[in-house]
């Protein structure tokens, strides 16, 4: 039987480290690159062209969204699989509007990660349990997706640099502007993305594909 060869991108080593281990315990899967960033996944999987690329969604320089969104514009016959920390439901919405064939946590079994991947290799759509529900959940509470306003250009400086980990008072400082100015913009974009915090704010917009940075781990104001 021929093996499932397989593309692993994420930003942490000794992650991608256990991740192959796992896989290629499965006996007929083969891991035939590593990528640490979104750019780098890019050119690899132009390169190897897997059977099925597993991909984080936030990593250096593109995120996993936006790998998935060109390999979909760009390339044919490859599955793509999500596997990540992140459950919020901007980011599940992203990934599968973008054409994901699946979404995995980091939290499955072993079992359930080697499954995944043969359902993607087959053609079949892999959803953590948990991912589901919320998918199911929007469907029942949501006949259309929303529709959020656009951004201004000065809007979208102040949430890139949000989504980096800049505080106000840094944000003020780059742009040039006050304290004061920042906190009116966040209010703005806030309002239009119907988002009740910077973190809401920033998922949305990653969601979106209007932001493709987020420092998950960056102290906010």
């Amino acid at each position: 039987m021929a093996s499932i060869r397989v593309l692993l991108a994420d930003d942490h080593k000794l992650v991608r480290a256990g991740i192959r281990s796992i896989l290629e315990q499965a006996g007929d899967i083969e891991v035939v690159a590593e990528a640490e960033d979104g750019e780098e996944a890019k050119t690899l999987i132009q390169k190897y062209m897997p059977d099925v690329a597993v991909l984080d969604i936030q990593m250096p320089k593109m995120s996993g969204i936006e790998v998935i969104r060109w390999v979909r514009a760009n390339l044919r016959g490859i599955g793509l699989l999500t596997l990540t920390a992140y459950d919020d439901t901007p980011y599940v919405l992203g990934v599968l509007q973008a054409g994901a064939n699946g979404y995995v946590l980091k939290t499955a079994s072993p079992e359930d990660l080697i499954q995944a991947v043969h359902d993607v290799h087959a053609g079949k759509s892999a959803l953590d349990a948990a991912i589901t529900q919320k998918v199911m959940a929007h469907l029942f509470n949501q006949q259309a997706l929303p529709t959020y306003q656009e951004l201004t250009e000065r809007e979208m400086d102040v949430l890139k640099l949000t989504a980096k980990g800049f505080t106000n008072k840094a944000i003020a400082t780059q742009l040039s502007i006050s304290d004061r100015t920042v906190q009116g913009h966040l209010a703005h974009i806030f309002d239009k993305l119907q988002a009740n915090s910077r973190t809401e704010a920033v998922m949305r917009a990653v969601s979106l594909g209007w932001v493709s940075e987020y420092a998950a781990d960056a102290p906010n104001e």
